[in-house]
């Protein structure tokens, strides 16, 4: 994966099979308990189209991106923009269907559950980190 030697995706990048968690880098309150990873063309391509929701706890991280797109998705998400070492950039929260959404100098995205970003507390600024 392009990028993959970054320090915010350096584990997940050469171990994908692993159990991963998303948490915030201060205080280490998880985001996610669950990562599933999207770093090569197809698996980003594919995001969560055809899924009938992103469960509880899980998380999304689409690298190298910067937009994606919830053309034909189900339900909604909050969109997480972050750059190469993690630090957050814009959220775009609760967003549903037939919406663009970009990022500016954003390496990932993060997709979560609706509302899951304000629930676990992840604000513009902070550092996300994937262990």
């Amino acid at each position: 994966m392009a990028g993959g030697n970054s320090s915010f995706l350096r584990g997940i990048s050469q171990d994908a099979a692993h159990r991963w968690t998303l948490r915030r880098a201060s205080g280490g309150q998880v985001v996610a308990g669950s990562v599933i990873p999207a770093f090569d063309r197809v698996t980003r391509n594919k995001g969560l189209l055809g899924r009938r929701s992103l469960e509880p706890g899980s998380a999304m991280v689409l690298a190298p991106c910067n937009s994606v797109h919830t053309f034909f998705m189900k339900f909604p998400i909050d969109i997480v923009f972050v750059s190469r070492d993690g630090r957050v950039l814009k959220i775009r929260p609760r967003c549903g269907a037939w919406r663009l959404a970009f990022g500016a100098g954003a390496f990932a995205v993060i997709e979560l559950p609706s509302g899951a970003a304000e629930a676990s507390g992840v604000g513009v600024g902070d550092r996300l980190e994937i262990v």
